[in-house]
């Protein structure tokens, strides 16, 4: 052992550092962006940030009432929820989506959706050798989720059917980051695969409440999943249509048996929303007015941006629901990225969500209403 005089500190010396054992995960996507931030972050007029779909509308008033009101929570709140929340959740389906059957107790808060899909491979107990199964184009966390659980991924392309051994099938409509929207008999028919495999069906639906062209369906739906949803959950977040994202609310709901095993595995891993956030949620869950209000907000936007993108010479495919414009430029993503940062505008290259996306890139509506106006007038110049 030597000392090291200048520091005061202690050196160990003939060893060396562990190796991380960890999983070996892809590169966080928008760390490859910096270049491109740095470039449209120069523009004279600012930076367009189309790039991520984070809210910049403010928290509706009631909800944030509710978060107040429920702020002297001293205890440990119950990882289940309260009974009115998951009331809540079960007649905002049926309200909004014409779910029925629901059972209150199969509702699971989650904090945000992102650590959920994140971490539901490996709390459905998905093996390594198992296989996950995720869109051809998709939401990047599918597949660090199953890389956490040291499961196999496939990407399914439109209407292929999920291999044998497959554990976890992803089914997202609408589309991050296409927008593109399923019908019921599709996701029938990808249900039916799934259990034909005896795997899980995942669908994640947190852009369930922004239908433009086609109204989307729940994969609860009876038309989809029948009578039972047995093997099958779906995915919610208030993220989009409550600017919730910085509250980090939503839940999974689906099969009681296996919303009842991860809730008890969340018990014991401490996977549990905070009471305050949990009483903001409620009333999220039983306000529909402000979702209305916020859906006309990204609808002008989404008109907005359309126009101007095609005005450019882009080409705008499926894009019938959810937060993004699925744009094509007629070349590479990354040239299409560095044309647009070049005018001052910061989108997503469509690679992040796979390799089928190397011609396109998603443009999000999350902007406010001058900066979107303002990415038209630079799209025009």
């Amino acid at each position: 052992m030597s000392v090291d005089g200048l520091s005061g500190g202690v050196a160990v010396t003939g060893q060396s550092s562990p190796e991380p054992r960890g999983p070996r995960l892809p590169e966080f996507p928008w760390d490859s962006l910096a270049s491109a931030g740095e470039l449209a972050r120069s523009h004279p007029d600012g930076v367009v940030n189309l790039s991520v779909g984070t809210p910049v509308d403010s928290v509706p008033p009631v909800l944030r009432e509710a978060l107040a009101a429920g702020a002297d929570s001293p205890g440990y709140p119950a990882t289940h929820g309260t009974a009115e929340l998951r009331s809540a959740a079960v007649e905002a389906l049926r309200r909004r989506h014409g779910v029925t059957g629901l059972d209150a107790e199969a509702v699971l808060p989650t904090v945000g959706s992102k650590e959920f899909v994140a971490w539901l491979p490996t709390l459905l107990g998905v093996r390594p050798g198992d296989v996950v199964a995720i869109p051809e184009l998709a939401y990047p966390t599918y597949e660090v989720g199953a890389r956490l659980a040291g499961a196999e991924i496939v990407r399914l392309a439109p209407g292929q059917a999920p291999p044998a051994g497959t554990a976890l099938v992803w089914l997202n409509s609408p589309s991050n980051p296409t927008g593109r929207v399923d019908g019921a008999a599709t996701m029938a028919e990808s249900v039916r695969a799934a259990r034909e495999v005896g795997a899980v069906v995942a669908s994640d639906e947190c852009y369930l409440d922004l239908g433009w062209r086609n109204r989307p369906v729940s994969v609860l739906d009876r038309a989809v999943s029948g009578e039972r949803p047995d093997g099958v959950l779906a995915v919610h977040s208030l993220s989009k249509t409550s600017n919730f994202a910085g509250y980090r609310a939503g839940f999974v709901t689906g099969d009681p048996r296996l919303v009842g095993n991860l809730l008890e595995v969340r018990k014991h891993a401490g996977m549990i929303m905070p009471r305050p956030v949990q009483e903001a949620m409620t009333a999220a869950l039983g306000d529909d007015e402000h979702v209305r209000q916020q859906y006309e907000r990204y609808r002008a936007r989404r008109e907005r941006l359309w126009s101007a993108l095609e005005g450019a010479g882009f080409r705008i495919d499926h894009s019938e629901a959810g937060l993004y414009l699925w744009a094509g430029g007629g070349t590479d993503a990354w040239s299409t990225v560095d044309w647009l940062a070049r005018r001052g505008i910061l989108v997503a290259p469509g690679t992040f969500y796979g390799p089928a996306g190397e011609q396109h890139v998603r443009v999000a509506l999350t902007a406010s209403d001058e900066r979107v106006e303002a990415a038209a007038r630079r799209l025009a110049e």
